[in-house]
């Protein structure tokens, strides 16, 4: 299971990130994208009743509990459908309790210390974050010109039309947030959606 998620975050390129505090917004954003060709997204826990988002959005496509720091979190999320784990930090707590549910966890990073310190705990996909404020897509080389064992997925402040310099510096996938849905009606979140993986296809 966790290599099967993990290869198809990496397949698909675009890993959308949906924080919204509002559960029924939550859920319908997930929908459009999912309409879209999406088939997994991150949910982040905002609040409580994001936990009954992710419930019901792991009946139709696979959720990515996003924003966990906490093993009560954690638990929470996988007890309501998450597949994967999704935290801002690299916590060896979480790493424990992915290993003993068999769920992937993605580590939060944003140095080349932690960057490889959480590789060598076996994290099938690090991030870099946030990505923007670090430099951007020369900061992801920088970073995978001594480690190109590194995998690697970019996040924070990240636009659509970036995402491309990012996977051809070495980027596993990118975690896209506000730019796939802010402002956008569904419909619009959904064409969106077909549109940036026909774009990383080409």
């Amino acid at each position: 299971m966790t290599e099967n998620l993990i290869k198809t975050i990496s397949e698909e390129k675009i890993f959308p990130i949906i924080r919204c505090k509002d559960a029924k917004k939550t859920i319908e954003i997930a929908k459009a994208l999912f309409d879209g060709g999406i088939k997994i997204t991150e949910v982040n826990v905002e609040n409580p009743s994001i936990y009954n988002a992710i419930k019901e959005i792991s009946s139709f496509m696979n959720v990515c509990a996003g924003g966990i720091i906490t093993s009560l979190q954690a638990d929470t999320a996988i007890k309501v459908g998450a597949k994967v784990i999704s935290s801002p930090i690299f916590s060896m707590n979480l790493v424990k309790l992915s290993k003993d549910n068999g769920i992937p966890y993605i580590a939060g990073t944003s140095t080349a210390n932690e960057a490889y310190s959480a590789w060598k705990a076996r994290i099938p996909l690090i991030k870099i974050y946030p990505i923007s404020a670090m430099g951007g897509a020369m900061y992801l080389e920088d970073l995978l010109r001594p480690m190109p064992f590194l995998n690697i997925m970019p996040l924070g402040n990240v636009k659509l039309d970036e995402v491309k310099s990012y996977i051809n510096v070495g980027a596993k996938a990118v975690g896209v947030g506000r730019d796939l849905y802010d402002g956008l009606t569904l419909p619009e979140i959904t064409n969106r959606a077909k549109k940036i993986i026909e774009d990383l296809r080409n």
